[in-house]
């Protein structure tokens, strides 16, 4: 807020040409442009921003490679890739509200300082295994009859998950706490550095998959396992510095609701319940002091300590889930959760489909860059939009143009070109589900292998990039009847990054500004959860509908579940609208 005073300060001393001291006011603002621009160097804002982009480029980094390192260890089957998928996405819906609950209890520095710690050595073992297994994969597969490659494969997985859960725990604390008490809980400030956050996450989201790609390419496996190693072991350092620097120019991060010093969230609850005035339960101290102590010594006979634990460990999960609920932008949450659930997004799906549409792999490259630069259009539409109607308005605004470009996609589904062919969903055509050599095929472009051709084919031709697939040996010599489908799906695709991201934005600055601090890291551990639950169900979609043929089904459905999700919206918005505003 100081630099922000100085700045206007600068700017209106500045304007003021009609004064005599013109040239002596240009000098002095000459002066402060250096001295302004080294105090923001030192500021919170931009050590956060350093931070979270070195933060961002490992994870990108590392989410990219240990698909293709799963890959290539299982002799490019897509079986261990699936596995990990399952245990990153179960681990996070099981202990979302853990993790937020164990950031709540305990001091913000410890819990970045862990977090960081645990996420980056968890990477470095990691791609220590995976060189090792890399150079010796021979020599292991001989050792045990070949258990310890699966012994290797287990604690890779493993490692990797733990990683994610740290990362999941760091974001939490630094993207939904610590921003919110630098900014000083300045609503303008959060939006900027929300929107700063997201446009590195865009950038990082191309450009490190990219890099760590060609490492891989032109060198090999094991220097590319060398290069993430060495990132992470200066990204630690780095950001350990930077975040233990912004924790002490910034007072209030030491500060919090005394409750949560040295209660955990369940306590806290029971203790509200107590002092509600049940005072059947809640005896006077005296007495409660001794019938507790005999009552507490009983159950440490009769109940194993593991079991006390996982009981209260669940009542966290249970009491978590509740408070997420209990929250006034709960529907908001719970819409941005729905949105998670479509295939229509640059990921492995979409582009793989693209792929049996005969999209070749350097338009999807172009194609991937265009979307980006959409995504980061719409971190600055979300900062217009909000000065200008409120943040609540500027959901609304933004659920409106991501629905709208949308119904491209929907128009795809039916336009020339589309392969789209509802009769493989009757029972009496099951022998020829996924095959197009039927009598209503609709699409001309022959497809490799004839019959069958899942959205993925064999990932043995693959060049991978971010979060997408471009295949080598494309059939060459055909083309599809149209390109009308494919073109509205990509534009429709493409075009809702504006709107979408501009609503994320909007839900994220809700959630932030309407959780009380004591309750800010379990809720979104809940919100996480909830976005990883979301995820696995436009997954187990596709393995419903694997081929072709489905994905315009697929489509709908996607559109249909986004649509409930602003729905969810709507309704919350028409409830914070009925309520009286005093800040806009």
């Amino acid at each position: 807020m100081s630099l922000r005073t100085e700045g206007v300060q600068c700017a209106g001393v500045a304007v003021e040409f009609d004064n005599d001291n013109d040239r002596e006011s240009s000098v002095v603002k000459a002066r402060n442009i250096p001295r302004s621009a080294l105090i923001y160097l030192k500021g919170p804002k931009f050590l956060i921003y350093v931070s979270g982009a070195l933060s961002m480029w490992g994870d990108r980094m590392w989410h990219f490679a240990i698909s293709v390192f799963l890959i290539e260890l299982y002799g490019h089957n897509l079986l261990l890739t699936a596995i990990f998928g399952l245990v990153v996405a179960g681990s996070v819906l099981l202990l979302g509200a853990l993790i937020g609950d164990w950031v709540d209890r305990n001091p913000r520095n410890k819990v970045a300082h862990a977090s960081l710690f645990i996420q980056n050595t968890s990477v470095t073992v990691c791609s220590i295994v995976l060189m090792l297994v890399f150079s010796y994969k021979k020599w292991i597969e001989e050792i045990w009859d070949g258990w310890l490659t699966v012994v290797c494969y287990t604690v890779v997985i493993i490692l990797a998950d733990v990683a994610n859960l740290a990362s999941t725990a760091l974001t939490i604390a630094i993207q939904r706490d610590w921003i919110v008490v630098i900014t000083g809980y300045n609503r303008g400030h959060l939006a900027g550095m929300n929107a700063t956050m997201r446009r590195i996450d865009q950038v990082t989201n191309i450009l490190a998959p990219l890099a760590v790609g060609q490492v891989m390419t032109l060198a090999s496996n094991v220097v590319g396992c060398g290069f993430i190693l060495g990132w992470n072991v200066v990204s630690l350092i780095v950001e350990f510095i930077f975040l233990s620097r912004v924790y002490r120019i910034v007072p209030a991060l030491s500060v919090k609701p005394p409750a949560m010093e040295h209660q955990s969230y369940l306590e806290k609850k029971r203790e509200r319940r107590c002092l509600k005035g049940r005072t059947s339960s809640c005896p006077a101290p005296a007495i409660s002091e001794e019938t507790s102590s005999g009552l507490h010594l009983q159950e440490m006979t009769r109940i194993p300590m593991c079991i006390q634990r996982l009981r209260g460990l669940l009542s966290t999960c249970q009491e978590g889930w509740r408070a997420y609920y209990r929250q006034p932008v709960f529907l908001a949450g719970l819409g941005l959760a729905f949105l998670y659930t479509t295939v229509l997004g640059f990921d492995c799906i979409t582009t793989g489909y693209a792929y049996t549409q005969g999209i070749s792999g350097s338009l999807l490259s172009i194609l991937m860059g265009v979307s980006a630069v959409a995504g980061l259009l719409g971190t600055v539409l979300f900062t217009k939009l909000r000065k200008a109607f409120g943040l609540v308005n500027t959901g609304v605004i933004s659920s409106a143009l991501h629905m709208l470009c949308l119904l491209l996609c929907v128009c795809s589904v039916f336009a020339p070109g589309s392969p789209i062919d509802l009769s493989v969903l009757n029972i009496g055509n099951v022998s020829d589900v996924g095959g197009m050599t039927g009598g209503h095929q609709r699409h001309g472009y022959p497809l490799r292998g004839g019959i069958n051709q899942p959205l993925l084919p064999d990932r043995s031709s693959i060049h991978w990039t971010n979060n997408t697939v471009l295949f080598e040996n494309a059939p060459a010599g055909t083309e599809p009847e149209s390109y009308i489908s494919i073109i509205l799906l990509f534009l429709g695709v493409i075009t809702a990054r504006v709107g979408l991201w501009s609503f994320d934005l909007t839900v994220t600055q809700l959630l932030q500004e309407s959780i009380c601090e004591s309750e800010r890291g379990v809720v979104n551990g809940v919100q996480s959860s909830m976005n990883y639950l979301m995820d696995l169900l436009h997954f187990l979609m596709v393995i419903a509908a694997p081929q072709p043929q489905h994905f315009g089904i697929l489509v709908i459905i996607s559109v249909l579940f986004i649509f409930t999700g602003h729905t969810m919206y709507f309704l919350y918005a028409r409830k914070a609208k009925r309520k009286p505003r005093t800040n806009t």
